[in-house]
C-alpha cells in the first residue's frame, strides 16, 4: 500500500467564467473526480467509497493572499505557517516557518513511524547551482533535503527513476541542451507507478500551473492544461486498488486569468481511494495529518 501525493502549484476552485481555464471539459482528470466538467464552483462535493472531490481552505485564518511559502509549508507539515509568520509568505519558506521543514515535515513524520518517502522530482543542475549559492531552496526541496533524501539530477532522469517538473523532459531537452529523451505523459506516470512499489508515499511536484496563472494567457494556459492532463489522466487510471491518490494545492491562481497575483479561493482536494480518511479535511493545514493516518491505519 502506498500514497501518491501529487502536489499542484496554484489550483483554485473559481467562479464558472471564460476567465477560468480550468471550468471546461478540456480537463478529463479533474472531471474524474468532479463528475461534471472540469473544476470549478458549480461543482458539488463528491465522497463515496473511492472517489472524494471537496474544496478546502487556503486562507488559514491570516489576511491577505496565500503565497506559496507559507502555503506549502502549511500543506507538507500540517502546521499553519501563515499564523506563525503573521502573513502570508512566498515563494520561500519564511525563516520563522523553516523549522517546519527542517523537522516536522510530512517526510520527517513518515520517517518517524518507520516508512519510506520519495520525492520523486529531479533537477537539473543549473537549479542546485542557484539554491546552494544563496542556500534558498523550495518547500519541497528543503524538506526533502532536511529528511535525509538525495534529490534527483538528470542522472536520475536518464535512468528513468525520476519526472521532471514538466513531466515529458521536453524543456530539459529543447531548452537546457540536455541529453535527455523526450517521454511522454503515460511514460512519467509508469515511473510514478514503479516507485509506489517500493515507496510508502511518492510525492510529485507541478509548478507551471501557477506559472500559467501568472501569465494571463489563455494559450498558455491550455498549453499546460495539455501538458498535465494526460498525465494525471494515467495515474488515475492505472493507479493500483491497494494505493491511494491524493492530489491538492497550495493556493489559488490560474482559475483566474483576469488578474496576475494569487487568489482567496479554496483549493481542490481529490483523493482516489482510502477516501475515508480526509473526509473530514477543511484546509490545506488537514491533507498531512490526513496522509498520515491512512499509512499509519489509523
Amino acid at each position: 500500500m502506498a500514497v501518491i501525493f501529487i502536489f499542484l502549484d496554484g489550483i483554485g476552485v473559481g467562479k464558472r467564467s471564460p476567465k477560468n481555464p480550468l471550468s471546461n471539459n478540456g480537463w478529463h482528470s479533474f472531471s474524474k473526480f468532479t463528475g461534471t466538467d472540469g473544476l470549478d464552483e458549480t461543482c458539488g462535493e463528491v465522497n463515496s467509497r473511492d472517489i472524494l472531490f471537496k474544496s478546502i481552505d487556503a486562507n488559514l485564518d491570516v489576511e491577505g493572499l496565500p503565497q506559496s511559502g507559507t502555503g506549502q509549508t502549511t500543506l507538507f507539515s500540517g502546521v499553519n505557517a501563515a499564523k506563525i509568520a503573521g502573513k502570508h509568505y512566498g515563494p520561500y519558506p519564511y525563516s520563522t516557518t523553516r523549522h517546519l521543514l527542517e523537522k516536522e515535515s510530512l517526510f520527517h513524520k513518515v520517517i518517524d513511524i518507520g516508512l519510506k518517502p520519495l520525492f520523486i522530482n529531479a533537477y537539473p543542475d543549473v537549479f542546485f547551482q542557484k539554491a546552494q549559492k544563496r542556500d534558498r531552496w523550495t518547500a519541497t526541496t528543503l524538506m526533502t533535503r532536511s529528511a535525509g533524501i538525495s534529490l534527483h539530477t538528470v542522472d536520475d532522469i536518464r535512468e528513468g527513476r525520476a519526472v521532471t517538473a514538466e513531466i515529458t523532459q521536453n524543456i530539459w531537452k529543447k531548452q537546457l541542451m540536455l541529453d535527455v529523451p523526450e517521454i511522454t505523459a503515460m511514460d512519467a506516470a509508469e515511473r510514478i507507478y514503479s516507485a509506489a512499489k517500493t515507496y510508502d508515499l511518492v510525492m510529485y511536484e507541478f509548478y507551471l500551473t501557477d506559472k500559467a496563472g501568472h501569465s494571463m494567457d489563455r494559450a498558455y494556459a491550455d498549453e499546460i492544461r495539455d501538458l498535465l492532463d494526460p498525465f494525471l489522466v494515467h495515474i488515475f487510471d492505472g493507479l493500483d486498488e491497494m494505493d491511494t491518490l491524493v492530489i491538492s494545492s497550495d493556493h489559488g491562481n490560474l482559475e483566474n486569468l483576469s488578474i496576475k497575483t494569487h487568489t482567496r479561493n479554496p483549493v481542490p482536494l481529490f483523493v482516489k481511494g482510502r477516501t475515508s480518511y480526509f473526509s473530514n479535511a477543511e484546509s490545506i493545514q488537514d491533507v498531512t495529518p490526513c496522509i498520515l493516518d491512512l499509512l499509519k491505519g489509523e
